[in-house]
């Protein structure tokens, strides 16, 4: 643990430290927090990628959670998660509970007036098929 972590009052908690994150919020960019609540079973978005960073917090239930070239992965309430935004697909932001409600809290770093997201096209998911994780 990093010194300015060790002098935390009671009840603060580092969850994640991405030292390299910074260096991918773009110049001139807005914070935006955004809540995604997402119902039992719910799929979450289409393949999609974010206009920068985005960096989470689960606050319920379990989230399966798939970035291009990384393997699926379910984070669970307590977990938090990074995506690099730019031209990374996100695959996956599903309900990983089929009988309850999962929410995350994100903030994304993007300039002012671009989409929360923007949904990837067959074709170029095809092109891009290659970089996607192969499960064996």
């Amino acid at each position: 643990m990093s010194a300015e972590h060790t002098h935390m009052p009671p009840g603060v908690e580092v969850i994640s430290t991405l030292p390299e994150a910074a260096a991918r919020i773009p110049d001139g960019a807005e914070a935006r927090t955004v809540r995604v609540t997402l119902s039992p079973g719910d799929p979450g978005a289409p393949p999609h990628r974010h206009p920068g960073p985005v960096f989470g917090y689960v606050t319920r239930g379990e989230i399966l959670f798939e970035l291009e070239g990384q393997p699926p992965r379910v984070l669970k309430a307590g977990e938090a998660l990074f995506e690099p935004g730019g031209d990374v697909i996100h695959y996956q932001g599903a309900n990983n509970l089929q009988d309850a409600e999962s929410q995350l809290v994100v903030t994304m770093f993007a300039l002012p007036g671009t989409p929360v997201l923007t949904v990837v096209g067959a074709e170029e998911l095809a092109e891009r098929r290659h970089l996607r994780y192969a499960q064996s």
